[in-house]
Order: C-alpha cells, then structure tokens, then sequence
C-alpha cells in the first residue's frame, strides 16, 4: 500500500481568538485534556505513516513543538500555501499520498484521514471531507463592522462546507504548488489545475476552532468521543 505522510498545520498567527496572557497561542490551547496541535498530531500519526508539524518560526524549539510527537517539526512561510510548501519539503520521497490537516481542527479523528486517504488510493488526485451547508445562504456584497445590504439569498442545494484533513496525490500537490500560488485550501488548487477531488462525508466534530466560542463546541465534541473509548 502507498506510504502516507501527513502536514498538521500550526502556523497560522490566531489573530480572531487571540493568545493567553503568557502568550500560548490558539493551537496550543488545552482542549479536552490536551492541546489543539497534540489531538491534531495523534490523530494524524494513528492513520499515517508520519507527521511533519508546521509551526511559526517562533514556536521552534519549544513547547508547542515538542509535545506535539510529530516526527519532524519545521518553521512554515508567510501564508498557509507557503507553509504547505515548507511541508512538502520534508516528506520522504518513498511517500505517495500526502495529507494536509489544520492544527485548528483537533476534532478530526484518525478514521476520517483514513476516508480521505482511501479516495485518494482509489484513484483521485485528491480528496476532502465535507458537509452539507443547511443554514440559509445570502450574499452581502458589502460588509462593514455593523452589517450591510443583503443582495441576495443564495440557492444552497448542492454546497458543501468543506473540512481538513485533505488528502493528494503527493506528485499531484507538489504539482498544483508549483509557481507558489496562494489559496486556503489545497484542493482548489489542484482543482485549477484540472485535477479530479473527490468529496466525502466529514464530521461535525472537525469544527475549525476560530473563536473562543469554537473551542466550547469542540471540547464538548471531543468529550463525548472520549467517553465512547474513541480516539
């Protein structure tokens, strides 16, 4: 079977939720009994072959970085396609699926990187989790701080929030960075550039962790898959 690697993805600067006054940073908050980055890292290294933890230059060396248990931890660019990049640098060239998971998701567990990595060996060039969009959808085309005019509703039959971790054809992401472009999400651009992602069903507990109010959702989910003698 095709080795896999995962990139767990801590780099990001937290700015919506801000740090704790001793400065620990949002992925390495405690949640259910461990840090964001720790549930990301674990869930990665039961389902893969090996884990590279991107972090801000700044975090090498320390806590965040060594109690994360990931094989290698390397410094990650400006941007979240930057630190892929810097990711992709360090997997091993034996590797042919490569998965990239945020740090801020430490809900995702093993079996859902498992999904995606069993698209991707049945023949995608990538593929992510989603779910379906069920709140009503209207465009705004011009938001400030206190609201703005609603332009439109927006039909929501076939949309999908999408989730991480995604996983790639590891020839394919290499493929889709080249020229460094920019995105927040990997899949679209291999979707630029022609390739064939798959969606699979995500799972609620998977929440991004943006806010403070984030992490309350997430801690709850987590808790109640601890109490099933779930990873």
């Amino acid at each position: 079977m095709a080795r896999a690697w995962a990139l767990v993805l801590a780099g990001g600067g937290g700015t919506r939720f801000g740090s704790a006054a001793d400065g620990t940073t949002k992925v390495m908050m405690p949640v259910a009994g461990r840090s964001m980055v720790a549930w990301s890292v674990a869930a990665a290294r039961a389902a893969c072959d090996g884990v590279t933890l991107v972090v801000p230059i700044g975090l090498i060396g320390t806590t965040v970085a060594s109690t994360g248990g990931a094989d290698v931890v390397v410094a990650g660019g400006a941007t979240r396609s930057g630190s892929v990049r810097c990711g992709l640098e360090t997997v091993p060239v034996d590797v042919d699926v490569v998965v990239c998971h945020d740090a801020a998701r430490p809900g995702a567990s093993a079996g859902l990187i498992e999904d995606v990595m069993a698209a991707v060996r049945d023949g995608a060039d990538a593929a992510v989790p989603v779910l379906a969009v069920s709140d009503t959808l209207k465009r705004v085309p011009q938001w400030a701080p206190g609201g703005g005019v609603v332009a439109g509703t927006v039909d929501r039959s076939g949309l999908f929030a999408v989730q991480t971790p995604q996983a790639f054809r590891r020839d394919v992401l290499v493929a889709a960075h080249g020229g460094q472009p920019e995105a927040t999400d990997d899949a679209a651009l291999v979707e630029s550039a022609g390739g064939t992602v798959m969606a699979v069903p995500g799972e609620a507990a998977a929440h991004k962790v943006t806010t403070a109010a984030d992490l309350v959702v997430v801690e709850a989910l987590l808790t109640d898959r601890i109490s099933g003698g779930g990873l």
